[in-house]
């Protein structure tokens, strides 16, 4: 952790020198509220670096962070991005349309889509189209052409499951 801030440093520095997309993943990690009970200290000074290299920065980069707990960041980041973006869960229609556009070069005849739409409820965007890809792998690998409802529930049960792990 004593190293963090220098690290933040390298990177900062690399963005004045070579232009580029800079992706700050999990940024929950550290960006996270100051103040909190479980505060650690050193994750506060990290962040209070990242927020002071954020407002020195004049390079032609841009800069993202990414979190699934935007509740769990400072605010004071958010007056430092120019942009928030944020992805909701898709309802029934999107997942309908994300399902059948990902599908759209297979046989969908007598596919179960409501129950297919059931279970990708509350799964994101990613899960539900990387669902869609996982069915229709295992029809191409049992040399099929037409997505069974068993393939694609299956797949989307298997999203749901990892992502309750992750």
């Amino acid at each position: 952790m004593g190293e963090t801030a220098g690290k933040l440093r390298l990177v900062f520095d690399a963005m004045q020198a070579t232009r580029g997309v800079y992706f700050f993943d999990e940024f929950d990690a550290i960006g996270a509220r100051r103040g909190e009970r479980q505060d650690v200290g050193e994750i506060r000074r990290v962040l209070n670096s990242f927020l002071q290299f954020l407002e020195q920065d004049d390079s032609h980069s841009l800069i993202i962070a990414a979190t699934n707990h935007p509740e769990l960041l400072d605010r004071a980041l958010f007056r430092r991005f120019d942009d928030v973006i944020e992805y909701a869960v898709p309802d029934r229609p999107i997942i309908e349309a994300l399902l059948r556009a990902r599908l759209d070069r297979f046989d969908t005849r007598g596919l179960a889509w409501n129950e297919a739409i059931s279970q990708a409820e509350r799964l994101s965007q990613a899960e539900i189209t990387r669902a869609a890809d996982d069915a229709a792998k295992t029809i191409i690998l049992r040399g099929g052409k037409r997505i069974t409802s068993e393939a694609l529930i299956d797949a989307l049960k298997e999203r749901r499951q990892a992502s309750l792990s992750e």
